[in-house]
């Protein structure tokens, strides 16, 4: 009962701590993603020291930002994402590359050594696509050119991304499995491509035997299985489960409407998703700040990280005119639970200081 009642308490806090800053920064004119950001910085350990990450909050979060993809995806159709396919990938590759690049010279130029450098560039190297999906889902702006753009560029970020990872894991043990990255990057890639041109079409196939079934919303059971199947699909082929949901989501928008998807996806979404927020909240260490340099160090690549994209990225999509070039640039520029994996990565094989993961 002692367990149930922490357990009930920190989930609690979390809920209701997030939801009353995010109606705060809202009010504020902000998106009220940032409050639950802060809710989370205020709650954890390093401040207040009352939620704390465990093996259930992080399970939570991780459900909550696979069902905020899905909800994302549900709102993205398969074709919207072709019409920008070329400037999608010039987006997302350029938003890789500067980046990383950044990155390694800023710590070579401090003087770290040169697999710590690559982790610091690899971890700056992806966008958080739940953090920027939530930001333009609360705007009423996923259905702009500009944030079809970011969707499409954010899922191949995450591939690179994987692939980036693959490599200095590689390096970071003395050598690198030519095979297995290529095996793991085609496999993703291979992932991506099929559901977006054919995800569609093979449920269309199905769709008179879905409404057949007797099951009160049969329709939406189902689009959950396929949601949670695509996500642990995409953690077996080594890519985030959030790419999956999102893939699954994008699979079913044709179907969206007529299976009032959206409709039903929309309040599990918005119960789950501030946990993942409050989450990336909780884990971060403010007293570690207190570590002499370390502010001096985490302002550079802070700057560092956000020039990356808003230049790479805003040079990819100037096809689209200035404007949505500039939205482009600054869409991609959230960092999230890929720049964490990468750095606890670094950690787990020592190969960076704890200095540098902070």
């Amino acid at each position: 009962m002692e367990h149930s009642g922490r357990v009930l308490l920190e989930l609690f806090l979390m809920f209701a701590g997030g939801k009353l800053l995010a109606e705060i920064f809202e009010w504020l004119r902000q998106p009220g993603v940032l409050g639950e950001l802060v809710a989370g910085v205020l709650l954890g350990p390093s401040l207040l020291n009352l939620v704390h990450p465990n093996e259930l909050t992080l399970g939570i979060a991780e459900i909550g930002a696979v069902f905020l993809l899905f909800t994302v995806g549900l709102e993205t159709k398969p074709r919207d994402l072709l019409e920008v396919g070329w400037t999608a990938v010039a987006v997302g590759v350029l938003g890789v590359v500067l980046p990383f690049l950044l990155g390694l010279w800023y710590m070579k130029f401090a003087q770290h050594s040169t697999v710590e450098s690559i982790f610091v560039g690899a971890a700056m190297v992806a966008t958080s696509v739940g953090i920027t999906a939530r930001v333009l889902a609360d705007l009423g702006a996923l259905s702009t050119r500009a944030a079809r753009v970011i969707l499409a560029a954010a899922v191949l970020d995450d591939i690179l991304g994987l692939l980036v990872l693959a490599v200095v894991s590689s390096l970071s043990t003395g050598q690198v499995h030519y095979v297995q990255l290529l095996t793991v990057g085609a496999e993703a890639l291979v992932f991506a491509l099929l559901m977006i041109f054919f995800g569609s079409r093979v449920i269309g196939r199905f769709q008179p035997h879905v409404e057949k079934l007797r099951a009160q919303n049969s329709a939406f059971i189902l689009s959950i299985i396929l949601c949670l199947g695509l996500s642990l699909a995409s953690v077996y082929i080594g890519m985030a489960a959030i790419v999956g949901a999102f893939l699954s989501g994008l699979a079913l928008a044709d179907h969206s409407e007529r299976w009032k998807l959206h409709e039903n996806a929309h309040p599990v979404s918005e119960f789950l998703a501030p946990f993942f927020f409050v989450i990336l909240g909780v884990q971060v260490n403010v007293r570690t700040f207190a570590t002499p340099g370390l502010i001096g160090m985490a302002s550079i690549i802070c700057i560092l990280a956000i020039v990356g994209k808003l230049l790479g990225c805003g040079l990819g999509a100037l096809r689209l005119g200035f404007k949505d070039a500039l939205r482009v640039g600054v869409g991609m520029i959230p960092r999230g639970e890929v720049g964490l994996i990468v750095a606890g990565v670094g950690l787990t094989l020592h190969t960076i200081s704890d200095a540098v993961y902070s």
